[in-house]
């Protein structure tokens, strides 16, 4: 009887000891995932992120887990999700394309590591002391979509050369992005002879009423913003501007392949890999502090031929030469 006993009391616990050795497993790290684009662009970007972890040795639901948020330009949850990610202790919050974001989780942490990506020197955003040495929490890329502005309006006027008149349109809850937008652009249109227009919004019904002012009030060229909200409406401005006969720069390559007239800035997709690579060798043990921001060497002038053919724009020769993509 006692044989008995003790047999089945092993049989027990050899039963038992499964369950208790999956329950004291370790749980995966959690990268907390923050863009400001929607999830209308979900395919190509977290695609090019997940490249990334990859590159460093990390499969998204094998060895890391990634939240996705999605802000569709809605900064107005950054307080509460960024309060969130650091109350449950993510081992890294990666921003891939929102400098409010970026602002956002440096304000509420500066032990978590931070992998951003912004458009604009992030030294002079404060985010960082050095590019060589960042030192403390955060580093990341810099994608010099900020910087490029004066070119990008440089390239419509080579594209354009007898527009005077030039509508900007600005997202003011873009905040970091409207505010340096705002504060280069009149020097470079004004060395170029050009007008600004300024219009503003936020929502999408705003973005129809900026085009319905441009009825009342006509421009030669309409110059948009770079902000992650515009990105997810960019099918959107595309039907508007077709309806309106309106020449369109946008900020990336997306607004082009849906049918804008040109664009000019860096590589958006392969900075996502880039951010998840830095993500994934903090994960292995390296310190923010030690990995030097990245700065972007890649930047791509696309033109959409066919609908410069659809506006009657004849794209002078040398621009054509020079463009990275010609859309037939």
């Amino acid at each position: 009887m006692m044989r008995r006993r003790q047999f089945i009391t092993l049989l027990g616990g050899a039963a038992a000891w499964p369950l208790a050795a999956r329950a004291q497993q370790p749980a995966l790290p959690v990268v907390g995932f923050i863009s400001g684009s929607s999830r209308e662009m979900a395919a190509e970007r977290p695609a090019a992120f997940r490249k990334g972890l990859a590159e460093a040795g990390f499969v998204e639901g094998q060895n890391v887990t990634v939240e996705y948020h999605w802000l569709a330009g809605q900064n107005e949850q950054l307080p509460a999700l960024v309060a969130d990610l650091v109350r449950r202790r993510v081992a890294v919050i990666a921003t891939p394309g929102s400098m409010d974001a970026a602002f956002a989780a440096k304000a509420a942490t500066n032990t978590i590591p931070i992998v951003f990506g912004v458009a604009e020197d992030p030294v002079k955003l404060g985010l960082v002391p050095s590019l060589s040495r960042p030192g403390g929490n955060a580093t990341g890329i810099n994608f010099f979509f900020t910087e490029l502005t004066a070119k990008r309006l440089a390239l419509l006027h080579d594209l354009l050369p007898g527009a005077v008149r030039v509508a900007v349109l600005i997202n003011p809850a873009g905040t970091s992005t409207a505010e340096s937008t705002l504060r280069d652009l009149p020097e470079a249109a004004g060395a170029l002879g050009l007008q600004i227009q300024v219009l503003n919004a936020s929502t999408r019904k705003e973005i129809e009423a900026a085009f319905g002012s441009l009825t009342r009030s006509p421009a030669d060229a309409l110059f948009i913003m770079n902000d992650a909200f515009f990105s997810s409406r960019r099918v959107q401005f595309v039907i508007l501007a077709t309806r309106l006969g309106i020449p369109t720069v946008f900020a990336d390559r997306t607004g082009v392949e849906a049918g804008l007239l040109m664009s000019y800035g860096p590589d958006i997709i392969d900075t996502y890999r880039q951010v998840a690579f830095y993500a994934g060798r903090i994960l292995k043990g390296e310190r923010p502090a030690d990995l030097p921001v990245i700065q972007s060497s890649r930047f791509e002038l696309v033109i959409n031929l066919q609908t410069a053919r659809a506006l009657g724009i004849e794209v002078p020769p040398p621009l054509l030469a020079t463009a990275d993509e010609v859309i037939e």
